[in-house]
């Protein structure tokens, strides 16, 4: 089953990716590898979860913000390259978890994007390299930012 099927049968919406809120684009491609901007974690209304773990978003509650940033991620891809279909492999992921000084769980948030990913690309071709990072501070206080970087078929 192709990734672009399995976004159906797992029934994401990735028709509304979000935009850039500064001076940069979503992506660029280099040979077979687009670069992927850090993309938020988007909410259905297009409202943002925000706030810091765990003193404000639990562990979970950032896990499923980190799906949301994978959703983000797939909505900018399939935009720039015009199938999901069309990608080899995920690379690479940049995961920031807007935490407390002391909280040291961000990879079991990241784990929130990483794991659709294994789920929309299949297990050889979605498992990436990673880091999983703490921040004082995200833009507008977003709980999770992740960038990607995908090879291309």
């Amino acid at each position: 089953m192709g990734a672009e099927d399995k976004i159906k049968e797992l029934g994401i919406d990735l028709t509304h990716p979000s935009g850039p809120i500064a001076n940069y684009i979503p992506a660029v491609t280099v040979g077979k590898l687009v670069f992927l901007s850090g993309k938020g974690p988007n909410q259905a209304d297009g409202s943002m979860v925000m706030g810091k773990v765990p003193s404000q978003r639990t562990t979970g509650e950032a896990y499923e913000a980190a799906r949301l940033c994978g959703i983000q991620l797939l909505a900018a891809l399939r935009e720039h390259v015009g199938s999901l279909d069309n990608v080899k492999r995920v690379v690479k992921l940049l995961g920031m978890v807007n935490a407390d000084a002391d909280f040291a769980d961000q990879p079991q948030v990241i784990n929130g994007c990483s794991d659709l990913l294994v789920s929309v690309f299949g297990e050889e071709n979605g498992k990436h390299a990673r880091s999983a990072v703490g921040m004082g501070s995200l833009p507008g206080q977003i709980t999770v930012e992740i960038e990607m970087i995908v090879e291309l078929n």
